[in-house]
């Protein structure tokens, strides 16, 4: 296929964007944060960085769209029912940026957090897909080994978390940190079936879909924070110029992350491989970045096998559910399944 080095490329730009997204984002919020007044430790800002992610994901998602859209144009047309699905998938993709934001407010630590919603979000992705084009009844054992796996792994990277690397914040809050990660998992699992379907409702539009995606994030991570933190009596954080460029880059991360997909698809890569390849390679890049991070700054992480075995067995289930996920019969339409017999793309 002559256009595979082109679909690899927007690969690799997926796996880089959404691989440093955690770590770049936890920056971007400790920077932010202020003591606790009770015990000194720093607390991330919660609300800050969040409106930053939303102005990021405005611009590559609103802004760049529409210029193309004026001076290329693209197939498809605008639709009622297409901008209200599209809308709600911009709306779970922000939720789910929040779960992330939350997670890390409650003292997580990307090396974990990020890896266990990279599992767990091709999984909801995949059987939310499932229910909708009613494959189910399909399931094959592969498909069960790698949910099995996902679920294990995630057990053994949420257990056996890796110590040290990290600057001084709260102690992780168990609970609160795992309900964030699944807040996210959701979220971004139920992101990409019904985008598809916004898409679908707009003729194959790649473009609109995506404008509306990021009109949503600008609603849920811009307005409704900026008016929370007009009606809260106290200070969520503090804007500073490095917590601010940060959280930016994160959000554009994010956002070049999902039009990298976009892309990959236009110039021919199927979901069947563009996924799994993300998916697989995303949370790899993750631990690297952490790892570096923590070496460079003179506290070398102490990772325990049972943590990296977990780390394998996540990121082996999630390709293997996404590459053994039911296959939709050729009779069904375009609106009622995922496109090539795969679910869409998870992130936000």
């Amino acid at each position: 296929m002559r256009g595979l080095p082109l679909v690899l490329s927007f690969v690799l730009l997926t796996v880089l964007s959404w691989g440093v997204y955690g770590p770049v984002l936890h920056h971007g919020q400790m920077a932010m944060g202020l003591p606790d007044p009770a015990t000194g430790k720093l607390v991330p800002s919660r609300w800050l960085p969040f409106i930053c992610v939303g102005l990021a994901y405005f611009l590559i998602a609103v802004v760049v769209p529409w210029v193309k859209l004026m001076v290329w144009g693209e197939r498809g047309r605008w639709s009622a029912r297409g901008a209200t699905y599209s809308l709600i998938a911009g709306a779970v993709g922000a939720l789910g940026a929040l779960g992330v934001i939350l997670a890390f407010n409650f003292g997580g630590s990307p090396l974990y957090v990020m890896p266990l919603i990279f599992g767990g979000a091709p999984v909801v992705n995949t059987v939310f897909s499932m229910v909708l084009s009613k494959t189910y009844r399909r399931v094959r054992l592969p498909f069960l080994v790698g949910l099995t796996l996902v679920v294990v792994g995630a057990a053994l990277v949420l257990i056996y978390k890796p110590t040290g690397g990290g600057p001084a914040g709260r102690q992780a809050q168990f609970w609160p940190v795992a309900l964030s990660v699944l807040m996210t998992m959701v979220c971004w699992g139920a992101y990409g079936p019904v985008l598809h379907i916004g898409q679908a409702a707009m003729q194959g539009s790649r473009m609109r879909p995506f404008m509306c995606v990021g009109l949503a994030y600008f609603l849920i991570a811009v307005l409704i924070p900026l008016g929370i933190l007009q009606l809260q009596g106290q200070p969520d954080g503090r804007w500073t110029a490095d917590g601010t460029a940060w959280s930016l880059a994160a959000g554009a991360a994010g956002a070049l992350g999902a039009l990298g997909v976009i892309l990959a698809f236009d110039f021919g890569g199927k979901p069947v491989y563009v996924m799994p390849l993300v998916f697989g390679g995303a949370p790899v890049v993750n631990t690297l970045t952490g790892t570096v991070e923590a070496a460079l700054g003179g506290k070398p992480l102490q990772f325990q096998a049972l943590f990296l075995a977990g780390l394998a067995a996540v990121i082996a289930g999630a390709v293997m559910v996404l590459v053994f996920a039911p296959r939709p019969a050729p009779h069904k339409t375009a609106e009622e399944v995922a496109p090539e017999g795969s679910p869409q793309p998870a992130s936000g």
